[in-house]
């Protein structure tokens, strides 16, 4: 959620923000419900000021006078009363209509409205060069026989897999890996629920606007969610922390599911494109003065990682039309696949500045920032919130089989994932 009083005094520069991410409606409304909401409610507590006023003047009024007094403090008390179901109904409608406006771009984002806007700020690596014709992850997975589409199919249905033999010690070398490193940068890991309650995928910015995308446990009015984002962002809702504490640092593991609505027809076999698969989360809540180099440092651990697995890649800058609802800023890195010859989103890192820490009311107390004190005795102000992906372990998967192939159908292990693994190759499987 935006900042309300932002909106309020400065419409203009809103909705500019908004004209870049290709148009936001319902802004003039939620005006006019800010203004309706805060008449009622500067009419409400005055009316109740009026009525305690009212009341505590009873005892001192003559008793010739005390029905008349007693009377007038009814009448004050019952306005306030009439009023307060309409001040409800209006705070009420005004959260709801703001839930749907998105973060505001930063000024650093690039111009555009789709992905073809987005813009390589640089690429990584060099692109490993074959004696042969390599082959796609689909068909080196099914000849190592680390992995099995068709017979999750049966048990699943479409998008699902089986991952097998060296392919599960492959998975979990990653994750471990992932952990170690995010461990030694100040990370506390953490496995997350993966069923949460609604406001928590609201209090993210996924909900409203992408409900269609989960998987929802209607009996319980729980949702699975598509990242550990959300519960490590919902770990702290409804607190308010210590600025001597920030940042607070977690690497969550957990499943992640997605419907990939409107995805169909692409990635249908591998690991791409999934329903369920496991991922490594960086998730940090900061002071806002710090947020943008924590959200350097965040790309920076997502970088080495990839470096240390000898990865090639792209950064790629998201335009502010292809931004997630709660993201300032958007960052991916893609690694490139020699066999499918394309890139390949592994890594995202957002910004989300203070969108999900209004929604889910994370506040800090104390301390002070580059400019100073920050806050008046017993003050408060909201975190920022800052999220990355460490290891997304079936597309990092992929991208280990394509650039690490040989011309046998055998795979290498890179160096720095052999102490994990506890070997240095997958030899496809005997026929």
């Amino acid at each position: 959620m935006i900042d309300l009083k932002l909106l309020r005094d400065n419409p203009a520069f809103v909705r500019a923000s908004y004209e870049r991410r290709g148009g936001v409606e319902g802004v003039d409304h939620i005006l006019k419900l800010d203004a309706r909401h805060r008449e009622l409610l500067a009419e409400v507590e005055h009316l109740r000021a009026e009525h305690n006023k009212a009341n505590k003047a009873i005892g001192q009024t003559p008793k010739d006078e005390r029905a008349a007094a007693i009377a007038n403090a009814r009448t004050i008390g019952e306005k306030a009363e009439t009023l307060t179901p309409e001040l409800e109904r209006v705070a009420a409608e005004l959260d709801e209509a703001a839930g749907y406006l998105p973060n505001l771009p930063h000024e650093s984002v690039p111009d555009g409205l789709t992905e073809k806007d987005n813009v390589v700020e640089r690429t990584v690596g060099e692109r490993p060069e074959f004696d042969f014709e390599p082959k796609d992850h689909v068909a080196l997975g099914e000849g190592l026989g680390i992995f099995d589409s068709d017979r999750a199919a049966k048990t699943s249905g479409s998008r699902f897999v089986y991952l097998t033999g060296p392919g599960v010690m492959l998975e979990l070398a990653l994750v471990r890996f992932a952990l170690d490193y995010l461990m030694e940068h100040r990370f506390t890991p953490v496995v997350p629920p993966v069923l949460v309650r609604r406001h928590a995928m609201y209090g993210t910015g996924f909900l409203p606007a992408e409900e269609h995308e989960f998987y929802v446990v209607e009996r319980d009015g729980l949702f699975l969610t598509g990242t550990s984002e959300v519960a490590l962002a919902a770990m702290h809702s409804d607190e308010i922390l210590n600025a001597a504490d920030l940042p607070i640092r977690y690497a969550g593991y957990s499943p992640c599911y997605r419907r990939e609505a409107g995805s169909y027809g692409k990635d249908t076999k591998g690991l791409i494109r999934v329903h369920q698969f496991d991922k490594v989360e960086q998730f940090s809540f900061c002071h806002p003065d710090d947020s943008w180099d924590e959200f350097q440092a965040i790309r920076a651990n997502q970088e080495r990682i990839l470096q240390s697995l000898e990865i090639p890649y792209q950064v790629l800058v998201m335009c502010a039309g292809d931004l997630g609802s709660s993201a300032a800023k958007k960052v991916d890195n893609e690694a490139w696949l020699p066999g499918a010859k394309r890139y390949l989103e592994l890594t995202s890192a957002s910004n989300t500045t203070d969108y999900q820490a209004r929604r889910l009311q994370v506040r800090f107390r104390g301390g002070v920032g580059s400019e100073g004190p920050q806050t008046k005795s017993g003050g408060t102000r909201f975190v920022h919130t800052l999220n990355g992906t460490a290891c997304a372990v079936g597309r990092m998967i992929v991208a280990l089989l394509e650039n690490f192939q040989r011309g046998d159908g055998s795979v290498d292990i890179p160096e720095a994932l052999q102490p994990y693994t506890g070997f240095n190759e997958i030899k496809p499987r005997a026929k």
